[in-house]
């Protein structure tokens, strides 16, 4: 190919050719322009390469060297060592994780640059360096001696040559071959305004940085547009839902709320009482309610949803509750069957496991009306559940759910009410971003008698320690939960795996103690059995994976231990906390972290174990993780935010917000450059589909 353009195919650039083009593709990236838009997710910086005779304790460094030799260490702890050397030393890099396939990658006179923080243990040694392969020692001025971008990768992108490295080859050979400037759609007036450059050397100095200062500034270039971009699809929502009206109505709250408030075994909390005030005012508005009710773990979030639910049934509206989990949408089938028949509100439950005559029983009970709340999971979105007429939607931990399985329930009515709930919450800046399209209710008191769960964090040389500890707390009548990260053992990852932990356990540790074990692979009946066995008091310990993170209640476990907690995210950890604690016992929260800890992970722990309020949790989490997993971003409809960093781009948010305002009340007094952003925005929003579907 001779001429290259933004909207050139890559298969046909150097290169690439058909089959990383395939793969490439797999990854939404089929043009130059989707190319260009992959942005590096971090920058190692090699301008100064550093021979290994001048090296210094704590100092981060690029080094270059040749594998001179590599192998397994057994000792305290198992792990892999290269060492690597150059004309003045040698140095040993480290890896305790991954041993099997650090043993594959290494080859004897291989050259590597390897970037990372010197220390010194009979000798000096890095411990898990960013590594570049090289394929001799003149390489090292293409890959090395430069900043260097590092670009997300997958195992079938690395399989097919297309490492941070394969893909600096192409982008290099497309900076120096495009034929077309990448077009601004942001008027110069906001560019000199907002300070920042414009497009194609935001672009292009993104992947190639002369240095630090110029990454920062055309990220925030970068940054801006996404956020303009995000901000318009959330706009336009609000404003097509503002306009639209519900063919049902309901009247004021009536004698069947009053009924269940009475028969509950404790009194709303403030925080309740408000929350059912505002969702009841909202329902009984002309244009479908968008709301989401937000609270911390605990804090009494289904009754109110109950409570909404109840209000649909009192008008003959029906109200579907979708929950991510079997075990959740079960829970709650549970918790309020028998309490809602006693006031005749018929409910039922449907999720994959049932029988298939079951499955259609109770979806033709739906489709005739004989329904008024039908719990359940992604089941109620397939096509045979049909509602006579669907009220109320009610989605619990919606970030769990992409927009089309929100999208395919809502649109079983005609225009229903949307009601969504999170136990993660979500900060002020955050919530006005991502969910600017929905009023926010939010529940900031907790029922009374909770304590807070006391939490401390150790690392896995006190482990004998634990064990004893919860041998003494359900001596006392206590129960523990015991949580790791993987089902089973992993090649590449040496973390602990609940099923190597049952076995070894239950004929050691607490071989005379009555152990129950749960994870995504056991059959529901299974895990049923064990979790209404721990529920009934007749199971010690629950080793489990994250499979309980939401909707396990038991109020007589007082004890959590998580091992490995330095691979689990800050809001992860929290949810898990809020297994515990849920009676009036106190609970105690022992997250086990095994060495290297890297100083993100300290940080987390260290902030868990300050706090148990999960809104500073999750503003903490938004400064150390950013949005997009915390809040199922990649799952909403709507663009990912690759550059934005909300923590620290609230004057673009700003900004962008503005900019908006005077386009959606566009006119001809405004510019031409304006007019073509408005249509832009429109177009290029359209054109990929994204939107925000079912709320």
């Amino acid at each position: 190919m001779n001429t290259l353009k933004l909207n050139s195919p890559l298969q046909y650039v150097k290169g690439v050719g058909p089959r990383k083009s395939e793969v490439l593709s797999n990854h939404g990236i089929n043009t130059i322009g989707d190319l260009l838009w992959y942005f590096p997710r971090q920058y190692l910086d090699r301008t100064t390469i550093v021979s290994i005779a001048d090296l210094k304790v704590d100092q981060t460094v690029t080094i270059v060297g040749q594998v001179k030799a590599h192998g397994i260490l057994h000792g305290k702890r198992k792990r892999y060592e290269v060492i690597l050397g150059d004309q003045t030393g040698a140095i040993s890099l480290l890896w305790f994780h991954g041993v099997g396939y650090w043993q594959r990658l290494f080859k004897k006179n291989q050259w590597y640059a390897a970037t990372g923080t010197v220390s010194y243990f009979q000798g000096f040694q890095i411990i898990h360096p960013d590594l570049e392969h090289l394929e001799d020692e003149s390489d090292q001025m293409i890959h090395a001696g430069r900043i260097i971008p590092v670009y997300p990768q997958t195992a079938e992108l690395n399989k097919i040559g297309l490492s941070s490295k394969g893909i600096r080859q192409i982008t290099t050979y497309i900076f120096e071959n495009l034929h077309e400037r990448i077009a601004d759609p942001l008027p110069q007036p906001e560019i000199q305004q907002l300070h920042l450059p414009e497009l194609h050397e935001a672009i292009q100095h993104i992947h190639y940085p002369e240095n630090r200062d110029q990454i920062e500034l055309c990220r925030r270039r970068l940054a801006f547009d996404e956020l303009l971009e995000f901000q318009f699809i959330v706009l336009s929502s609000r404003r097509k839902k503002e306009v639209t009206v519900k063919k049902h109505s309901y009247s004021e709250p009536g004698k069947i709320i009053r009924k269940i408030v009475k028969k509950l075994p404790f009194n709303l909390t403030t925080g309740q009482q408000i929350a059912v005030d505002e969702i009841s005012a909202d329902l009984m508005k002309n244009r479908p309610m968008t709301r989401m009710l937000q609270g911390d773990v605990g804090c009494g979030k289904t009754v109110v949803a109950i409570l909404a639910a109840l209000h649909a049934a009192e008008n003959q509206l029906q109200t579907a509750f979708m929950a991510p989990t079997e075990i959740l949408a079960e829970q709650h089938f549970r918790n309020w069957q028998q309490p809602l028949e006693e006031v005749g509100i018929r409910c039922d439950l449907l999720t994959s496991s049932i029988s298939r005559a079951e499955k259609d029983k109770t979806a033709t009970a739906c489709s005739e009306g004989k329904i008024d709340i039908l719990f359940g999971t992604h089941a109620l979105i397939y096509d045979y559940v049909l509602f006579k007429q669907l009220g109320l939607v009610i989605i619990d931990e919606q970030h769990r759910f992409g927009v089309k399985q929100r999208g395919k329930l809502h649109a079983k009515g005609d225009n229903p009410d949307l009601l969504i709930m999170t136990a993660t919450p979500i900060p002020r800046t955050l919530a006005l971003t991502l969910y600017g399209d929905l009023d926010i209710t939010t529940i900031t008191d907790m029922p009374p008698g909770r304590k807070p769960v006391r939490t401390v964090w150790r690392t896995n040389n006190v482990i004998g320690k634990v064990y004893q500890f919860i041998r003494n707390e359900i001596a006392k009548g206590g129960q523990a939960y015991f949580i790791y990260p993987l089902v089973d053992k992993s090649e590449q990852l040496e973390l602990g795996s609940v099923e190597d932990a049952y076995k070894d356990l239950t004929t050691k540790q607490f071989s005379n103690l009555r152990v129950g074990m749960v994870h995504g692979r056991i059959k529901p009946k299974e895990r049923d059995k064990v979790l209404n066995q721990f529920r009934a008091g007749e199971i010690d310990i629950l080793m489990a994976t994250t499979v309980v993170e939401v909707g396990i209640d038991n109020p007589q476990a007082t004890l959590m231990v998580i091992e490995h907690a330095e691979r689990f995210g800050l809001a992860q950890l929290h949810q898990l906390r809020g297994r515990i604690g849920r009676g009036e016992k106190q609970a105690t929260l022992i997250a086990i972290a095994h060495p290297p800890i890297s100083d993100m992970a300290r940080r987390r722990l260290d902030f868990l174990a300050q706090t148990t309020n999960g809104f500073e949790i999750a503003e903490a989490d938004l400064e150390l993780r950013g949005p997009g997993e915390l809040y199922g971003l990649k799952q909403s409809g709507l663009p990912e935010l690759r550059a934005a960093r909300l923590s620290c781009d609230r004057d673009l948010l700003e900004a962008s917000l503005l900019l908006l305002e005077r386009l959606f009340s566009i006119d001809k007094s405004l510019d031409t450059s304006y007019q073509n952003l408005y249509t832009y925005l429109y177009e290029s929003t359209a054109t990929r589909g994204l939107t925000l579907g079912g709320g």
